[in-house]
Formats: structure tokens, sequence, C-alpha cells
């Protein structure tokens, strides 16, 4: 799973593959900002805190709204 975290002002975190390194790379409304070989240099262009990482839910899966199973009474 790709595993990416968003920011406020359009900032994004994934991972990714540079010169055969693992690096974090930063956009910033789909513009590269920077490649970085830390967390702490992340730090320096985006608030750590405010990052949250976006989750993907499974697709094709049904899911029914609570209290409306068939099985209930």
């Amino acid at each position: 799973m790709d595993r990416r975290w968003i920011g406020p002002d359009g900032y994004e975190v994934a991972p990714a593959t540079r010169a055969g390194r693992q690096v974090l790379r930063i956009r910033r409304h789909g513009w590269l900002i920077a490649d970085c070989v830390s967390v702490e240099q992340v730090a320096r262009f985006v608030e750590l805190a405010d990052l949250c990482e976006v989750v993907r839910l499974p697709v094709g899966r049904r899911y029914e709204a609570a209290g409306s199973s068939s099985h209930h009474g």
C-alpha cells in the first residue's frame, strides 16, 4: 500500500526512491519541493504535527448502515 501524508497549504509527503536511496519526497500543490533523507529534514519544510496520513478504504466491499442489517430483529 502506498503511504502518503498531507498537510495544510497543499503540502504532501510520500516515500520515493532517488538514486537508489529511499527518501521522503515533499511536494506543494504538485510541485517538487525537496527529497529528504530524514524526518528532521522534512520538519524544516512542514510542521510534522500538521501532517495527516491518507488512508484508503477497501474498494468493492459492501458496508451496511448501522441498524440496517438483515439479521437484526
